[in-house]
């Protein structure tokens, strides 16, 4: 199986490039896993509402660029499903089980995903109520994909 991860903006703090490498390296006898950064739209501090949609479309144009046509899409939005672990595993397993050999998992920037790569998505996925800064989340998601893969095994895991 193949993880690509598409996220939005540079990842700039060392501690968080190596513990997502780490993540990274753990992950090579389950799947390969990618990182996909793509430019975040440059912009003042504070936008209007029409500004803020104007931003968010042009960074989703980007994202939507690098999805390609096969894959399975699962965004991360606060709307979305709240899964444990585990369900996150019976997810990647039945994926894997039914030939989805390409998953995508999309982070958007500071303002969120476009209208139209929520569209796209197959699935909505929401790691809570709580807000994570967008680096941060991808430190999270990597460990959570590990995670998921040990569990799909029958191998220990941090409970």
């Amino acid at each position: 199986m193949h993880v690509q991860i598409i996220t939005v903006g540079k990842l700039k703090e060392s501690y968080l490039v190596k513990g997502i490498a780490e993540y990274v390296k753990r992950m090579g006898p389950y799947a390969k896993i990618t990182s996909t950064e793509v430019a975040d739209e440059k912009a003042p501090e504070i936008l209007s509402a029409a500004e803020e949609r104007q931003v968010v479309t042009k960074e989703g144009e980007r994202i939507l660029a690098q999805i390609k046509d096969d894959a399975h899409v699962i965004a991360l939005a606060i709307g979305g499903e709240l899964w444990s672990s585990e369900e996150l595993a019976g997810h990647m397993d039945k994926l894997a089980t039914y030939g989805k050999s390409h998953v995508v998992f999309v982070i958007g920037g500071s303002l969120g995903l476009s209208e139209a790569v929520l569209k796209r998505a197959d699935k909505k996925l929401s790691f809570g109520r709580l807000t994570y800064p967008h680096q941060l989340m991808r430190l999270i998601l990597v460990e959570q994909i590990y995670r998921a893969f040990r569990i799909n095994r029958g191998e220990p895991y941090h409970k």
